[in-house]
């Protein structure tokens, strides 16, 4: 299987919609409601929406497989020397083969170039796909965050940060 990680192009809207949307809904699947699941993934994953984010690089890097976007990743620089994961998907039919890893690594070397000398993401709480894999790619628990969501629902995520430094 050929994969390619490249800078997202407006071409790439609609699938990116795609592959967020179904994985945010797999992720918070059983925790939150699906009218707040309905509301959420209208508000992040519009058609509009989405090409902004890629003309502002929200959207930072997707993978391909003869052309088809399989993954997305999007993350930026909160501060000085800290960059964010925003959002990381890879399609179902296409998880478990490194994808994840690729996308994670070219946002890290975008980052490490900005700056960044850490990276931090937030993981909702019960996640069994993006607990392990962050925690084996070097990110370290730090704390639990509540936030109530527009349907007063109790939504938990867990931050996680590592150091970033270059691999050669």
């Amino acid at each position: 299987m050929n994969i390619t990680i490249v800078k997202p192009d407006l071409k790439h809207a609609e699938a990116i919609a795609t592959i967020c949307s179904t994985g945010w809904k797999q992720t918070v699947e059983g925790l939150l409601s699906d009218e707040y699941q309905k509301k959420n993934v209208e508000f992040w994953y519009n058609l509009d929406r989405v090409c902004k984010d890629i003309t502002s690089g929200a959207y930072s890097h997707v993978a391909l497989v003869n052309s088809e976007v399989v993954g997305v990743i999007g993350g930026g620089m909160t501060g000085p020397h800290v960059g964010e994961v925003f959002v990381l998907y890879v399609d179902e039919s296409y998880r478990y083969r490194g994808i994840g890893r690729r996308l994670l690594e070219a946002l890290s070397q975008q980052q490490l170039v900005q700056g960044a000398t850490e990276q931090w993401v937030s993981v909702q709480k019960g996640n069994q796909r993006g607990i392990p894999f962050y925690e084996a790619r070097k990110f370290v628990f730090h704390e639990e965050k509540t936030t109530w969501t527009e349907t007063n629902e109790k939504q938990v995520s867990l931050r996680y940060s590592r150091p970033l430094s270059y691999r050669g």
